[in-house]
């Protein structure tokens, strides 16, 4: 094994129709930061449920520590020193920042040696947390660092995180890494599973990359950019975004002024007082850290919430807050929220009857009130080629793709409906670079034919790159709009973390 704390030698996983793993091989050399970088379905996520306990692989070795690894289940790994930070929080919200951490202990421990095994590690990595407010109190840097602290008690040599940043501001970006870094001086080695290249550039020294369940190279970082990280993970080279101002219209489409709604409930945040504009063909940016108001707006902006305290929602000069979302679909306003599987899409359905469920008033997939099988088979289809959703065909069940094949599938599905107004709710979260850059591509060229476009997202520099203007959301309220050609980082991040 030499320097390798983890030498993975020839893992293959096999599941109906798919090979998600073939022959994966690589090093993870002790005390350093590894990244695992690939496309949806590069099969990442297969290969460290394998290493974690989560499933086993049919054949192959990994070697921790000199010794080939055998386990059957987290608890198995956990106890040889290998630890994982899932992406989804895994927390009580209803309890306390102790109570959740007293849960993740799979040891006999007095409370006494707990309580000071928990302050030591919060001092030792400055992890400043309250132990003894709610969790659902706490933003989204302050959870994170709750399944931090949770996991350390566990004393891990190996840590794995999957998508760590997801929901952070660029602050507590900075904050995490610096916690990384400290683990790594102590002698924790942490897989690092990303979509944001750039972070793979500052905080990893080497990375493996994985495409069609193979490992395509591993190396250190060096040299190597985001783009060429890029172009690695995807065979290909990935064009250059560039938004176009000079399609705006002078003509606001979209108008909310001075939305209210409270909900009297400590799991929801109220919308206070929110007034924004959208004009033809302009792309609006909210950002925000999660938590913050963006799923309680998006619900009052398509329709699912009519609840509202005061205000209005104008659309085209004409009032639509009273609309039900099919309603609003016949004005053709597009939507795209937060939550695939259920909300998007209906698992036990096919890609085709969801594409006929979302259909707009002037679509053709009906005549006579007959479906037209060819012609919503051809749009499903076009769909799933441009959008390179990985399925077995359009009669696939929703249920059977992966997240991130089903994200491009619903995205790409109300893109091509070609709405007047999009509303979209983390457009590229969880998906790998080239459908990201294709995603983003395709809503820029939306905005070009003049569909007003309104991306609510965690992604910072996503809202940057590709919209006109920006605003922040924090705590219900709605900051002023900033223009995105001239916008300072440092300053929208303090305001995404509740500064002034």
């Amino acid at each position: 094994m030499g320097q390798f704390i983890l030498d993975i030698q020839n893992i293959s996983k096999s599941f109906p129709r798919v090979k998600a793993n073939n022959k994966v091989s690589f090093g993870v050399k002790k005390n350093t930061v590894h990244a695992i970088l690939g496309e949806n379905g590069a099969g990442k996520s297969t290969f460290v449920k394998i290493l974690y306990g989560l499933i086993k692989q049919d054949e192959g070795k990994i070697i921790y520590k000199n010794n080939e690894l055998k386990i059957s289940s987290p608890a198995e790994a956990r106890k040889v020193g290998i630890g994982m930070i899932f992406q989804h929080f895994s927390l009580f919200e209803s309890l306390t920042v102790r109570e959740n951490l007293m849960l993740g202990i799979d040891d006999y421990i007095s409370y006494k040696k707990l309580e000071i095994k928990i302050e030591n590690l919060i001092q030792k990595y400055k992890l400043t947390l309250d132990l003894d407010a709610p969790v659902i109190s706490l933003s989204s840097g302050q959870k994170q660092r709750v399944e931090i602290v949770r996991v350390l008690l566990q004393n891990p040599k190996i840590l794995v995180m999957d998508e760590p940043t997801s929901v952070l501001s660029p602050q507590e970006v900075k904050s995490l890494f610096i916690t990384l870094n400290a683990l790594v001086k102590d002698e924790t080695t942490i897989l690092y599973i990303t979509h944001k290249l750039e972070e793979v550039i500052t905080i990893c020294n080497s990375v493996t990359i994985m495409r069609d369940g193979e490992v395509i190279e591993t190396s250190s970082i060096g040299s190597n950019t985001a783009k060429t990280l890029a172009n690695k993970m995807l065979g290909k080279n990935l064009e250059e975004i560039s938004k176009d101002f000079s399609a705006i219209k002078d003509q606001i489409n979209f108008e909310v002024n001075n939305l209210s709604c409270k909900f009297n409930d400590p799991f929801f945040t109220d919308i206070i007082n929110i007034s924004f504009k959208v004009n033809k063909g302009e792309i609006l940016g909210i950002a925000g850290v999660a938590g913050n108001g963006q799923t309680e707006l998006m619900e009052i902006l398509s329709g699912e919430n009519l609840n509202i305290e005061s205000g209005k929602i104008l659309y085209n000069n004409k009032r639509i807050e009273k609309l039900n979302p099919q309603q609003r679909r016949n004005l053709s306003i597009s939507f795209v929220p937060e939550d695939r599987l259920g909300h998007s899409a209906v698992p036990e359905l096919s890609l085709n009857e969801n594409t006929l469920l979302s259909r707009f008033y002037n679509n053709k997939f009906t005549k006579n009130g007959l479906i037209q099988k060819k012609i919503l088979d051809d749009h499903t289809k076009s769909i799933i080629n441009l959008f390179n959703v990985k399925c077995l065909d359009a009669d696939s069940n929703a249920s059977s793709l992966s997240g991130g094949n089903l994200q491009k599938y619903v995205i790409g599905r109300e893109i091509l409906s070609e709405p007047e107004l999009l509303i979209i709710s983390h457009p590229t979260w969880g998906i790998d670079a080239g459908a990201e850059n294709f995603i983003r591509q395709s809503l820029i060229k939306l905005s070009k034919l003049g569909t007003s476009i309104i991306v609510i997202s965690q992604d910072l520099e996503e809202l940057i790159q590709i919209s006109h203007k920006l605003s922040i959301i924090y705590n219900g309220t709605l900051s002023n709009t900033f223009n995105t050609d001239s916008i300072d980082i440092e300053k929208v991040g303090l305001l995404m973390g509740g500064g002034k």
